[in-house]
């Protein structure tokens, strides 16, 4: 296979108002803002990725990367992703530094799967499925609305969706957090499976209560209790409280999932690709997790590029290849409003009764609407 010159590495700074705002413990949103990377190679060829993360910065970050790529093979992921990580080694191993490297290594293996002809889940080492059950993240606390009442209509229609299971927001409070927990389990009823994710909304005293609480409603997992730099806290919730710990979005690199993976701070790692490093170090964490039996479930939140390439990451993801019926991955789905989600690919990912497909074309396996980076280009 031909080396492809890096030639230019572009960024589209995307956004889109809400007609109304919601809410996290952790952030507000009333308009959705995405960063895409564009990596264009001497000979023609495109690849797309994608940030996870504040998007000035991280675009400041990826354009700071591209005078070290420049001129480098496309095709060799790993001696772009070493250099451009020792580039910024001093002041960069964790936050931004990762999330605008992930951006430009997603981009790379969607050029080196247009290269080969192949999906990127086949370069990666097979497609050990073609479709993954999907859950839904929603839930959040949207302006002017009762919130009991709106989560229990939310999950319902969840339901009737053919989604098998959901996550909601918690974090404004246990007994507001309990009150909604019930009506969420009381709407979806007993089949579906409810997941609560407080976005480190939470001290050790309140998770610890709230987990006690809300375990009667059969919750798959309590995601992200308290701060991500709490590694102490982490295990001590887990600890204390009975329902399973999640988290890692915010832990970037093999390095940040370390500790808290070798520490026994979670039961369910979720690095996203968009932040942890992208394709090739998403590998490698991969690996951390099957060696300490930590179940690995991706983080995916942002456009159809992002989602693209959770999919072509959870085709060839082994759960435990030592079981005979491993548990199978499971993929995030964000249902919240997004004006601009579907319409960067020309052809949306959506699912079908709660279940989507992975793209099996080359690379991503999407092409992006250039039409629409241009109609939700940022204006700031």
């Amino acid at each position: 296979m031909k080396g492809k010159t890096i030639a230019a590495i572009r960024t589209h700074a995307l956004e889109a108002p809400l007609e109304v705002a919601f809410q996290s413990a952790s952030a507000r949103f009333d308009r959705r803002a995405h960063l895409l990377v564009e990596v264009e190679c001497a000979d023609g060829t495109v690849g797309w990725g994608e940030c996870l993360g504040p998007v000035g910065p991280n675009a400041a970050t990826v354009a700071a990367y591209s005078q070290w790529a420049a001129g480098m093979n496309a095709l060799e992921t790993e001696k772009v992703w070493i250099t451009l990580y020792n580039a910024l080694r001093d002041q960069g191993q964790r936050g931004i530094a990762i999330t605008a490297l992930s951006g430009i290594d997603i981009a790379l293996w969607d050029i080196r799967g247009k290269a080969a002809g192949l999906p990127v889940s086949v370069l990666l080492g097979g497609r050990f499925r073609e479709r993954v059950r999907a859950y839904v993240t929603g839930g959040f606390w949207r302006a002017g609305v009762d919130r009991v009442s709106d989560v229990a209509d939310e999950v319902a229609r969840y339901r009737t969706e053919g989604f098998h299971a959901a996550k909601i927001k918690i974090g404004f409070g246990v007994a507001r957090d309990l009150a909604v927990i019930a009506a969420a389990r009381e709407a979806m009823g007993p089949e579906m499976r409810l997941m609560i994710d407080a976005n480190h909304g939470y001290d050790v005293v309140e998770a610890v209560r709230l987990g006690r609480a809300a375990a009667e409603y059969d919750i798959d997992w309590f995601e992200e209790p308290v701060l991500p730099e709490w590694l102490d806290a982490y295990a001590e919730i887990r600890r204390a409280q009975p329902i399973p710990v999640a988290g890692g979005e915010t832990w970037h690199a093999r390095w940040g999932m370390k500790d808290p993976v070798e520490r026994r701070c979670v039961d369910i790692l979720q690095p996203d690709l968009a932040g942890c490093g992208g394709f090739t170090e998403a590998r490698r964490i991969a690996d951390l997790c099957a060696l300490h039996g930590v179940r690995l479930v991706p983080h995916v939140w942002g456009t159809g590029v992002h989602l693209a390439a959770a999919l072509q990451f959870m085709a060839a993801h082994v759960p435990d290849p030592f079981r005979p019926d491993p548990v199978e991955p499971i993929l995030e789905f964000d249902r919240t409003p997004n004006p601009l989600r579907q319409e960067v690919l020309q052809q949306p990912i959506e699912h079908e009764n709660g279940w989507v497909a992975i793209p099996d074309g080359p690379g991503l396996g999407i092409e992006v609407n250039r039409d629409a980076l241009a109609e939700f280009a940022a204006r700031g």
